[in-house]
């Protein structure tokens, strides 16, 4: 059998403007790894993990354009990467389910 690329999952919440700090804190490494070719790499808009601070729909949707704006601004190839919204992929929330029936 052999052996596929390994995996980057990385998630950002949309939930303040975005700084010259989400820049240097994850995003050049993100992108710069996802770009590389070495990984298989999925980056996603964190919205569910996001809720907990903010409940404002339009403003949510607003930070989420933005954030996927600034990714694509700095670079990210989305023809290496899967860039997705947290909320558009249901098996994350049945899987968050299981976990928490089965885990303490």
């Amino acid at each position: 059998m052999t052996k596929g690329k390994p995996i980057l999952l990385s998630g950002v919440k949309p939930t303040g403007d975005i700084h010259i700090g989400n820049y240097f804190g994850a995003m050049r490494q993100n992108i710069e790894l996802a770009n590389s070719g070495e990984y298989k790499a999925f980056i996603f808009v964190a919205d569910y993990h996001a809720l907990n601070t903010m409940q404002d729909a339009k403003e949510m949707r607003r930070r989420t354009r933005e954030l996927v704006t600034a990714y694509l601004a700095c670079g990210l190839k989305t023809d290496d990467v899967v860039l997705f919204k947290q909320s558009d992929v249901p098996a994350h929330t049945e899987l968050c389910w299981i976990f928490d029936t089965i885990t303490t």
